[in-house]
């Protein structure tokens, strides 16, 4: 009977009520995102919040899009933004020239007297660039080209801001389509003037930004949270203190730090908190991003690190060979080399290897060992010309034949049985013993030989130097991706 799998268990309602506090205070940070990154972003931006349409770059293009009116007028007082008595008295300027044609005519005396102080308002304005102080003389500069461009088309690099806005303010100029030149004039040099304004300097020599009173109540709050929390953890973790429990929230620190007093230019780092809370909450799934991350990071240093830590290792064991270690090591004898469990080592290895092959080895390999012994002995014997001639008479060569693999087995039967003499006699095996410690100590004598020990050491270096050439060239022909496939394919094939 087919055993029937239980329905997954509701989730607590302290879970519940844990997750809904976290997707509260996690939206509550995102809102507070937002904020600051609108704060960071209204100055650059403020030509578009002003007037609802930005210009795409390299082109003559522009884009409107819907923008409260009065939001400038909201957030200006913010950032200590005041309208320029400049610019501002220039544009009213231009507004009493519109009145006072309108009523008496552009050649009045009035007009005339109006389109003089304009012509002086411009000299003024080339001159004392009253853009300077909000960090837009690009907005003057453009002013100047568009005013060059559109009195003297053909002589731009030569022609002068200053005499093309005398020209413009004339009553010769403006006689002729006086209204398309003034709707001109709005469209294509009052708008860029109108963007201008002056920004007041707080005590502390900074430009004036009130942002911190915004962003005081979001920082009240997250710093009350971040004790409340820290102390929570502290309490329910065994071994964690309070003090713990805060380094282990760090990150929350930054939505409470005073970035509306302070560092103001690094508030943007409160984007790392609200990600993090926003994926906590179960808001934002960020887990496939973490491992493309990391994917993508450990796959553009697998290479290299692999490499150093070869090259590292090889390099220190040629050092050591260089230095003679490795060979005095090796030439060591038995009286200099530490003891620490009064057994001598190599002698019970070759003890146990050679139950081993008496056990083990021999019975499985017999026929085939058997086989080869008869054949080697066969093709030893070929070479006697007696030998062959008598292969060849008649019912000789099956019973030379019968010879060799009575030969081999007899040859076989006897070494094993020399073997099990060995080890079953503890004299037969102490000599054994003996005589591996003598061959030992022969190699250790070699090896003390300057000329000797000077070979193996060259030897090993180049060897290893080889080692480590190849692999380098091999493991550079390998790109990263593939090296990040197999390990998806090694932890698919595991689960």
């Amino acid at each position: 009977m087919p055993v029937r799998s239980l329905p997954a268990a509701p989730p607590s309602r302290g879970r519940l009520k844990n997750l809904w506090f976290e997707r509260i205070m996690a939206l509550l940070a995102l809102a507070n995102l937002t904020l600051v990154l609108f704060d960071l972003s209204y100055i650059p931006w403020r030509d578009f919040w002003l007037r609802g349409r930005f210009q795409i770059p390299l082109t003559n293009t522009s884009v409107q899009l819907p923008v409260p009116p009065q939001l400038t007028q909201w957030y200006d007082p913010v950032k200590g933004i005041e309208p320029n008595r400049e610019t501002q008295s220039y544009l009213a300027t231009v507004e009493e020239l519109k009145r006072v044609v309108s009523q008496q005519g552009l050649r009045s005396a009035e007009a005339e007297k109006v389109l003089a102080t304009l012509r002086q308002l411009s000299n003024e304005m080339i001159v004392t660039n009253p853009f300077a102080l909000a960090n837009k003389s690009g907005t003057l500069e453009k002013i100047k080209n568009r005013m060059r461009d559109r009195i003297y088309p053909k002589q731009r690099t030569s022609a002068s801001a200053r005499e093309a806005f005398n020209r413009f303010w004339s009553v010769e100029y403006l006689s002729e389509d006086y209204q398309q030149k003034i709707d001109w004039f709005d469209q294509k040099i009052g708008d860029l003037i109108r963007t201008n304004y002056f920004r007041s300097i707080s005590e502390s020599g900074d430009f004036t930004n009130n942002f911190g009173a915004i962003d005081a109540p979001f920082v009240l709050l997250f710093a009350l949270e971040f004790l409340a929390r820290t102390f929570y953890l502290g309490r329910r973790y065994t071994g964690v203190s309070w003090l713990d429990a805060m380094v282990w929230r760090w990150y929350d620190v930054l939505l409470f730090f005073p970035f509306g007093v302070v560092f103001s230019s690094w508030a943007w780092l409160r984007l790392m908190p609200a990600t993090i809370r926003l994926h906590q909450a179960k808001l934002l799934n960020l887990k496939r991003l973490r491992d493309d991350v990391v994917e993508s990071f450990v796959g553009s240093i697998a290479n290299e690190l692999t490499e150093v830590v070869l090259i590292q290792l090889v390099d220190q064991v040629q050092a050591a060979i260089q230095r003679g270690d490795l060979v005095r090591v090796l030439a060591a004898t038995g009286s200099s080399r530490v003891d620490i469990n009064d057994v001598d080592e190599l002698a019970e290895l070759t003890d146990v290897f050679l139950k081993m092959t008496v056990q083990n080895v021999l019975p499985e390999i017999q026929p085939e060992l058997q086989a080869f012994v008869s054949q080697s002995v066969d093709v030893t014997l070929s070479q006697s010309i007696a030998y062959r001639h008598l292969k060849n008479l008649p019912g000789i060569g099956n019973l030379l034949g019968q010879l060799g693999d009575r030969l081999s087995h007899d040859l076989l039967n006897g070494i094993n049985q020399t073997l099990a003499v060995v080890l079953d006699d503890p004299e037969v095996r102490a000599r054994l013993k003996d005589l591996i410690q003598n061959i030992v100590q022969a190699y250790s004598i070699g090896l003390k030989e300057k000329a000797i020990s000077q070979d193996v050491q060259t030897l090993l270096v180049d060897l290893l130097e080889e080692i480590k050439l190849s692999y380098v060239q091999q493991s550079a022909t390998i790109p990263p991706d593939v090296l990040l496939e197999e390990a998806r394919q090694l932890r698919q094939a595991r689960s």
